[in-house]
């Protein structure tokens, strides 16, 4: 794939800009979107993410589209479980709904900082050392399993991380409008807006160290692999806002994104022993009896993980409703008998009133 310098100028200051116009026309202003804005925008950046990567197929080949199309899904999986992350880093340190925007677009550009910088790191990696493929390979199945059995185990505003920014820190307690620092009685503090922000940026670095292996599963074409995190982050904010109350019913969610970062680990792996150089494995000679996973059949697995983890969490959390609903409606006809039955209890009908 040849893309000179001048593309990725352009798309770099295409992407700024994007997010320069979020701000100013959406974030600048302190409210909270309603759900026929935040549809319109989640469509408008999906059909142009779409649009993209249809382009790519038709300027370069379809073997680049198709491992935008597969890289572009699998970062958005990981984004939605990121904007979970997020949720939670809101509902910890109860960030008013009004600057809940202000607060996601800052952590949303943390994210794609991150991870451009982890894409130049991984390219100049993949470039020189091809056994980095069996640490990403290796890295990516430890992060599968922790995705799958240690997921959302612990408090955000709580953690160590954020105990240690409080020690170093000053920090007030109240939110004063969405200002990071406030000053009182002569002195200088930290608000809770500017410990969210931390929290943010330090979740960003994680998600990052995930992300970026996941994708370079996938393509090693560095250009893909930052449009692809740029598409899957626009958008992201108003996703947010739209979904609302379903981001608590992917409950499969976390483990469907196990099982995609462990298909890719194996490809990886696969891959790294299909482009061996270490000495201590085969004489430093290329496996070439080893089968490599074509990109057609991981952009269908990918897609279809995705697919049944949601059905399955929808289908699940549908259930369980349908359940309490059930044990709520038994509980109301058991204290309607209770209250208006025969015959009553003695203590029913001590202290009651005689019926006209």
């Amino acid at each position: 794939m040849n893309v000179t310098p001048l593309i990725w100028i352009i798309t770099i200051a295409v992407t700024i800009l994007f997010f320069v116009y979020e701000f100013f026309a959406h974030v600048r202003k302190p409210h909270e979107p309603s759900i026929g804005e935040s549809a319109r925008w989640s469509a408008f950046y999906i059909g142009l993410a779409l649009l993209f990567g249809v382009g790519i197929g038709m300027v370069s080949g379809w073997t680049y589209g198709s491992e935008y199309f597969a890289g572009y899904l699998t970062e958005k999986a990981l984004s939605i479980d990121n904007l979970f992350v997020f949720l939670l880093v809101m509902s910890a340190f109860a960030v008013p709904k009004i600057y809940q925007q202000k607060v996601l677009m800052i952590g949303i550009v943390i994210a794609l900082i991150m991870r451009g910088i982890f894409i130049a790191v991984g390219a100049a990696l993949i470039a020189n050392f091809s056994w980095v493929f069996y640490i990403f390979g290796a890295l990516l199945l430890f992060l599968a399993y922790r995705q799958a059995f240690a997921h959302g185990e612990s408090n955000p505003a709580d953690g160590r991380f954020m105990k240690l920014v409080r020690k170093v820190l000053p920090v007030h307690d109240e939110y004063h409008a969405d200002k990071l620092t406030v000053k009182i009685d002569g002195r200088r503090f930290v608000t809770p807006m500017l410990l969210v922000i931390v929290a943010i940026g330090f979740v960003d670095l994680i998600f990052a160290v995930d992300s970026i292996p996941a994708i370079y599963g996938l393509t090693e074409e560095a250009y893909i692999v930052f449009t692809a995190n740029a598409f899957a982050l626009m958008g992201l904010r108003q996703l947010f806002f739209l979904i609302g109350g379903l981001l608590e019913r992917l409950v499969y969610l976390a483990q469907g994104l196990a099982v995609i970062l462990a298909f890719i680990g194996v490809k990886l792996l696969l891959h790294a022993l299909h482009v061996n150089e270490l000495p201590f494995i085969n004489g430093g000679e290329p496996l070439l009896w080893v089968p490599e996973i074509p990109i057609w059949l991981s952009l269908l697995f990918i897609a279809a993980t995705i697919t049944v983890a949601t059905i399955a969490s929808l289908m699940a959390t549908r259930r369980q409703a349908v359940k309490e609903l059930g044990v709520d409606l038994v509980d109301d006809a058991g204290a309607a008998l209770e209250n208006d039955g025969e015959p009553a209890t003695a203590d029913d009908r001590e202290g009651s009133t005689p019926r006209a």
